[in-house]
């Protein structure tokens, strides 16, 4: 994607009114192998110092928002392009998030690859597509935590995102499928 008048950063007040304002579908794409958010500090360290699965706040909050659309026949789906062998952070968001996720309603889904690989057809981007119409990038620092959430109105970039999302759903595997290829704390067998 590129920068140019049909994109502008859109504040967190109005994304977040993107999710209650959808009428089918939330899609999300993730490819960044690693996300700064401050409300998992805490968390990841005590799953990397105590093997704790703890649950942030947000989560919780997000999977009682995924039960009740879910309940209204709203769908939030996702496809994470991980690579492997899988880094402790993916390990930790698999393990104490993506589980919490899929309970409550979430089509979660994993596109693994291999260390240097990436699959054809899906780019190094985050995004969000709402009803298939409304694409929001997801800008990330180099340090993994958010910069800006943008606004992509371009008809052709919107297009592609959706392309993107079929392409990621057909190459990828549930979530549940995935993780029983693993041990509790997302270790391989």
């Amino acid at each position: 994607m590129t920068t140019d008048k049909s994109e502008r950063p859109v504040s967190r007040e109005v994304f977040g009114r993107y999710f209650h304002d959808f009428n089918h579908t939330a899609f999300r794409l993730e490819t960044l192998q690693e996300y700064a958010a401050p409300d998992e500090r805490r968390p990841f360290e005590r799953f990397m110092s105590e093997g704790h699965l703890e649950f942030a706040p947000d989560l919780i909050e997000w999977g009682d928002e995924i039960r009740e659309k879910a309940s209204r026949g709203l769908l939030h789906s996702r496809v994470h392009v991980v690579t492997e062998p899988l880094s402790d952070y993916l390990r930790f968001e698999c393990a104490a998030g993506y589980r919490h996720n899929v309970t409550a309603g979430e089509d979660i889904r994993i596109l693994p690859v291999k260390e240097g690989d990436w699959p054809e057809g899906i780019p190094h981007l985050d995004y969000w597509l709402f009803d298939s119409h409304r694409l929001v990038r997801m800008d990330y620092n180099p340090d993994g935590s958010l910069h800006a959430p943008v606004l992509v109105d371009d008809p052709n970039e919107i297009v592609a995102a959706n392309v993107w999302r079929d392409r990621a759903k057909h190459l990828s595997i549930p979530y549940t499928e995935y993780e029983s290829r693993f041990d509790a704390y997302m270790r391989p067998r």
